[in-house]
């Protein structure tokens, strides 16, 4: 348990005693009892004249750590200042944990608390006390890790005979009360043995998990399967009649040497074919090998607007990934809903951009703090949905729905909301002047840091593509970086000689200086180019930003349907043009958004070609800033519909859709 720097302790100004009682178990009688622990403690409430007390009892926990309702209650009020003392009948009542005892004990010696122990009599008001109850704590964690050692060797020994340990039942199998052993469930082998047929014909287990859903299956808890159930699944033995004990850590860690493990096989009765098995287990090795996912794991990404988009059509969470870089260097995340992505079960096929959702956010963040600062000129509740949407990010937006636009006139009108509601501070910056070497501090280190990946960037660029600057504009551009960094640097160094003692670690002082720096953005200009400032200021600072802000954003065919602000309002848009891609009539996906008969390549007299993105060289639209295809609607960076009339055949040049290379259904 840590403890901040210069923190605020209230002490107490009375007697007061907080008695402490716990049972691990409800049966546990005579001295261990509850009634009993509450007699005594009472009793010695009397005899050290304290006429106030409240107990606090936690019925059936164990004494392992300090997560317990009423125990975490009583600490609760002793920060307040209420008590004085803290009893208990005996010290492994708070706990045999040495770590949370020497925390709890830090915070009652911080509130000048005095702990008693009845049971070993000793006082920590005095000394001789005090070092009585670090040596009892010790052989009180001593004692509850002897035992946990008994336990394991006594579950070892168990396993080692092939009795069952406990654990969660298998899909198929259900418990039998005559063996104490799980058998085999006669319906949901059924389903066992369908999920390693599908699985060894279409070798993709989220495909089996969507198949299953689809036909309504349920898990063995009730609840939709997922591609990790399936592999759990294929991967266990048990299912073959092997009892393997002892593999990880607890719960899910590590994974132990081999040679701690236990395994018996031809323990129990299996309802899958060792040959079956081994099939499908091939078939996953092969799937993992060919899956290199080791730079993905490597790289983390932080995504601006992650854990704040909600798909209207079901609710779920929105997943975030990263798009293809742009000519300029920059990678936008994508966003998408979760149950669509992993199991087909939501018909919301469209993706959201980050361009898309910084432009409308941070414009509209803008805007709305603006109108906090001169709401005085707001004289109507049409005058503030016009300058909520001013700007050519709401072009598409048609307006606000009335009650979101009451309910924040009348807000702002009666001063419940006040300056930096929804932005810290933003119509306030004046305020900033006691931080300001802070501030300044974390802004040259953030733009140190860009102008560097800018050098790396355009040094990238130069150097793979040479054709894009003459060998003197990257010369000019690279120097010019360098100057601005050494001037910043020195800037720097400054502010770091005059801010020593300052503590630049502190989160909340991160936080605030996040919000800063992106304020100073965004009320100085009448339109956020977001693109241009994710590109200079870190995406840690804007997701901090918007954290801060917005509670989430409900996503609709691609558009924001409303945002909820961290103080409740929820502001909902609406919209006069339908946001309906055209469909594709082989496949039903949108065009230009998840098309599945999109192929990559197509094959001419026994060779693969690489098909022709929009925007690249050789394409119809090359050269166009930002293209989109006018007839399949596929931007920049994707291919073109196959039956798009625009696209070229990288081959003959004509266009694919007829000419005689990649006509429609080759492939």
């Amino acid at each position: 348990m840590a403890y901040a720097k210069n923190k605020v302790v209230k002490l107490w100004t009375q007697k007061k005693a907080a008695l402490y009682v716990r049972v691990s178990t409800r049966y546990q009688v005579d001295k261990d009892s509850l009634p009993f622990q509450r007699k005594k403690l009472k009793e010695y409430c009397k005899f050290l004249e304290i006429d106030k007390y409240v107990i606090f009892e936690d019925d059936g926990y164990s004494a392992k750590n300090t997560d317990r309702p009423h125990f975490q209650e009583m600490m609760s009020r002793i920060r307040t200042g209420e008590f004085s003392h803290v009893i208990v009948w005996k010290v492994d009542r708070v706990s045999r944990n040495l770590l949370d005892f020497a925390a709890m004990y830090q915070e009652l010696k911080d509130h000048k608390v005095t702990f008693i122990s009845m049971n070993e009599q000793f006082d920590t008001s005095t000394a001789i006390g005090e070092a009585m109850l670090k040596i009892i704590l010790i052989f009180a964690e001593l004692e509850r890790n002897m035992t946990s050692e008994r336990v394991t060797g006594i579950m070892l020994d168990r396993a080692e005979q092939g009795l069952w340990n406990g654990a969660r039942m298998p899909v198929g199998y259900r418990w039998n009360e005559q063996t104490k052993f799980p058998e085999p469930d006669p319906e949901e082998v059924k389903i066992v043995q369908l999920i390693f047929d599908r699985y060894e014909e279409w070798r993709s287990s989220i495909k089996v998990a969507r198949f299953l859903n689809n036909k309504n299956f349920k898990s063995k808890r009730g609840g939709e399967w997922t591609s990790r159930l399936i592999y759990d699944i294929i991967r266990n033995p048990f299912y073959v009649g092997t009892y393997r004990y002892n593999m990880r850590e607890s719960g899910r860690g590590p994974l132990k040497p081999e040679s701690e493990w236990i395994v018996r096989e031809n323990n129990h009765p299996g309802i899958i074919s060792k040959d079956q098995f081994d099939r499908c287990n091939k078939i996953m090795d092969e799937n993992a090998s060919r899956r290199d996912t080791s730079e993905m794991r490597a790289r983390k990404f932080v995504h601006t607007f992650s854990g704040h988009l909600v798909c209207s059509n079901c609710g779920s969470n929105m997943i975030a990934c990263k798009d293809h870089a742009r000519t300029n260097g920059w990678r936008p995340s994508i966003y998408r809903c979760a149950k669509r992505s992993r199991m087909m079960t939501c018909d919301n096929s469209k993706t959201v951009n980050e361009t898309y959702l910084g432009t409308f956010v941070f414009n509209y963040i803008a805007n709305l703090a603006r109108v906090q600062k001169n709401f005085s000129k707001i004289t109507s509740i049409e005058k503030l949905e016009s300058e909520l949407l001013k700007g050519e990010a709401f072009e598409a937006v048609s307006g606000i729905i009335p009650d979101s636009l009451n309910s924040t006139f009348q807000a702002l009108l009666y001063s419940n909301l006040g300056n930096g509601t929804y932005v810290p501070d933003i119509a306030l910056l004046s305020k900033f002047d006691e931080v300001q070497d802070h501030n300044q501090i974390d802004l040259l280190n953030t733009e140190i840091e860009k102008s560097k990946n800018a050098i790396t960037r355009l040094t990238d660029v130069y150097l793979y593509d040479p054709a894009s600057m003459t060998k003197e504009e990257f010369a000019a551009k690279k120097k010019e970086l360098i100057k601005k960094i050494e001037e910043m640097e020195h800037q720097l160094a400054e502010l770091l000689d005059n801010s020593e003692d300052n503590d630049l670690t502190d989160l909340s002082f991160i936080k605030k200086a996040s919000a800063f720096l992106v304020t100073q953005r965004i009320v100085s200009k009448s339109f956020i180019d977001y693109v241009q400032m994710a590109q200079e200021l870190d995406n840690e600072i804007l997701k901090n930003f918007v954290d801060q802000i917005v509670d989430r954003i409900v996503i609709k065919d691609g558009r924001i349907q409303s945002i909820t602000f961290v103080n409740g309002l929820t502001h909902e848009f609406f919209y006069s043009r339908p946001a309906e891609l055209p469909v594709c009539k082989k496949c039903g996906g949108r065009i230009g958004s998840t098309c599945g008969c999109r192929t990559r390549t197509f094959s001419f007299n026994g060779k693969r070609y690489q098909r022709i993105k929009v925007g690249d060289p050789r394409d119809a639209l090359y050269g166009q800033k930002n293209p989109v295809c006018p007839e399949c609607y596929a931007k920049e960076g994707r291919w073109h519909h196959w039956l798009c009339g625009i696209e070229l055949c990288p081959i003959c040049g004509k266009p694919i859709q007829t000419c005689e290379h990649g006509a429609n259904g080759k492939e």
